[in-house]
């Protein structure tokens, strides 16, 4: 089966390609872009499209790789030795019951291919890639508690996000197909804002997407608006019922729009774009 979008992802040929090259090579898809881009809704949708059950791993600063794997639970096992009588003796010789499966090892013993999404792995301490190598690349792990080799039953579809936080080991790189999210052009950014509002008005979409673009270009942004914020924003442009004509002056220069707070996240932009206002304003 190919990846060929889905009709609630609007998913750019090229993008198509790396999901279904990544597949073909049995490698990763590790896939960055700017952060609201839709790089994690691209495993839910990949999975969707091609009838997969999905496995989700959200890497926080302090997730550790053998999270992933396993994890022995020896402090319940201490306290059930303590606690328990005769009748949960045998529960507490038995180490299976304080090993506790962690998502790749799910993904390795499903009854059929899974996508597995670890999301945002540049979060995670810069040794955390390289203690993936191993699995990622045999498909198999060892159980040192139970002596154990847990092997795939089937190789998942891997996709891994990284919002470019810190830069990943070579090593991992090399196991990786790659792909770059560009941000949307205006066409494509329009293909997406139809499939979540499809009967939006055509004047509101049309000044709603000159104002979003227009403010995306204004140099020295510390965050710039990414494309589910833009989704945010129109959402409640429907909601409070603003019309097209309030979102620019009648000369077409920039206004402030209605509930930019959607859009620009911080005091500084928000400031900074105010003032390109005033000076245009000035200048008329």
């Amino acid at each position: 089966m190919k990846f060929e979008g889905s009709d609630q992802y609007v998913a750019t040929p090229d993008l198509m390609l790396a999901v279904n090259a990544a597949a073909t090579l049995q490698r990763p898809l590790l896939i960055k872009g700017e952060p609201g881009t839709g790089k994690t809704m691209l495993a839910e949708e990949v999975a969707r499209a091609l009838n997969m059950p999905l496995l989700q791993w959200h890497i926080k600063s302090t997730t550790k790789a053998q999270q992933g794997l396993y994890e022995y639970d020896a402090v319940s096992r201490l306290r059930d030795s303590q606690l328990s009588g005769i009748e949960g003796a045998e529960k507490v010789r038995n180490i299976e019951n304080y090993i506790v499966k962690g998502v790749l090892w799910q993904a390795f013993e499903a009854d059929r291919p899974v996508v597995l999404l670890i999301d945002e792995i540049d979060k995670a301490d810069i040794e955390f890639p390289n203690d993936l190598l191993r699995e990622i690349d045999r498909m198999e792990f060892y159980v040192y508690e139970t002596r154990q080799l847990i092997k795939a039953r089937h190789r998942p579809l891997v996709v891994i996000t990284s919002n470019n936080e810190k830069e990943l080991p070579d090593a991992f790189l090399r196991r990786c197909f790659f792909h770059y999210i560009k941000f949307p052009e205006a066409k494509t950014m329009q293909a997406i804002v139809d499939v979540h509002f499809p009967g939006l008005k055509q004047d509101l979409l049309a000044a709603a997407l000159r104002t979003f673009f227009e403010v995306r270009g204004l140099p020295g942004l510390k965050k710039k608006p990414s494309t589910s914020e833009l989704l945010d924003w129109l959402k409640l442009l429907v909601a409070e019922d603003i019309p097209a004509e309030t979102l620019l002056l009648k000369d077409d220069k920039v206004s402030v729009p209605p509930l930019v707070g959607a859009l620009l996240k911080n005091e500084q932009d928000l400031t900074l774009f105010e003032k390109l206002v005033q000076m245009q304003r000035h200048n008329r």
